[in-house]
This record gives structure tokens, C-alpha cells and sequence, in this order.
């Protein structure tokens, strides 16, 4: 059966399979980067007020921290069922300057992992069901 790739989340990241990038906002007067616009509500205390445009934010970025969860996460996380541990990454975005947390991309050996490596966004499945595969943006270590 041939599932079709939905984002598990409206809005938050394009469905480019070659070249995906999580949707920011950015304020037009500070300059100043919001992720993920739909929760963003805090505001450059220089600029409060000021209207955000929608941009593409980097693809690219180094590892800030990382940590691997050995403990099944309570509802409505949809976890592997039997649970499997997971590794989320903090990344530094290359231009933007702001960390942005995901998971390790699937296959990726956890061990191999290194703070300040180069990282790279790709789509990858959360969960799925007879219909369809739901995908999030994760963290592939750039070789």
C-alpha cells in the first residue's frame, strides 16, 4: 500500500522533498526571526508592534546540543509502538542565529553526533496510518 506524504503539522515547513525549509516570520523593521509564527507571540522589545513577513529560514546549521529520550513521552506524542528511543537536536539556524529543535534524521547513528557538526534539514515520518505517512522536519548530519 502506497501511502501518501502529509506534513504532520499545517504550515510549519514546506513538503520540498529535495530542498525542505522550515516557514519563519521575520520582522521587517528589526530584522528579527520567529519560529514557528503561529506560537511566536513574543516581539523585539525594540520593535513591538512591527509587521512579520513569512520567510524560508536556513537549511543549514550546527549542533547546539542533543539529547536521546529513552522514555515513551505521555499522549498525544504518537510513539513507535514497541517505543523506540529518539535523539532531538538543538540547532543553531546558519543566518538566523536562533536554535530550533527536531529530531535526528532517521537511520542517523546518535553517536555519531558532535556539537558544533553541520546539520541539515530533511523530511522524515513521525507516524503514520492506512492512508497516510506524516512527516516533520529532521536534523541529517552533512557529510
Amino acid at each position: 500500500m502506497t501511502r501518501t506524504r502529509v506534513p504532520a503539522v499545517d504550515g510549519w515547513f514546506t513538503m520540498d522533498e529535495a530542498a525542505p525549509a522550515l516557514i519563519g516570520a521575520r520582522g521587517v523593521d528589526s530584522g528579527s526571526y520567529f519560529f514557528p509564527k503561529a506560537v511566536a507571540t513574543s516581539a523585539n522589545p525594540a520593535a513591538p508592534f512591527e509587521e512579520r513577513e513569512d520567510v524560508a529560514l536556513s537549511r543549514r546549521g550546527r549542533v547546539w546540543s542533543y539529547t536521546t529520550n529513552h522514555y515513551k513521552p505521555p499522549a498525544p506524542y504518537v510513539a513507535a509502538d514497541p517505543f523506540e528511543p529518539y535523539t532531538v537536536l538543538a540547532v543553531e539556524l546558519e543566518q538566523e542565529q536562533m536554535i530550533v529543535l527536531g529530531p535526528l534524521a532517521t537511520g542517523a547513528d546518535p553517536e555519531q553526533l558532535r556539537v558544533g557538526m553541520e546539520v541539515e534539514l530533511v523530511l522524515g515520518p513521525l507516524y503514520s496510518d492506512d492512508d497516510h505517512e506524516y512527516v516533520v522536519w529532521q536534523w541529517a548530519p552533512v557529510a
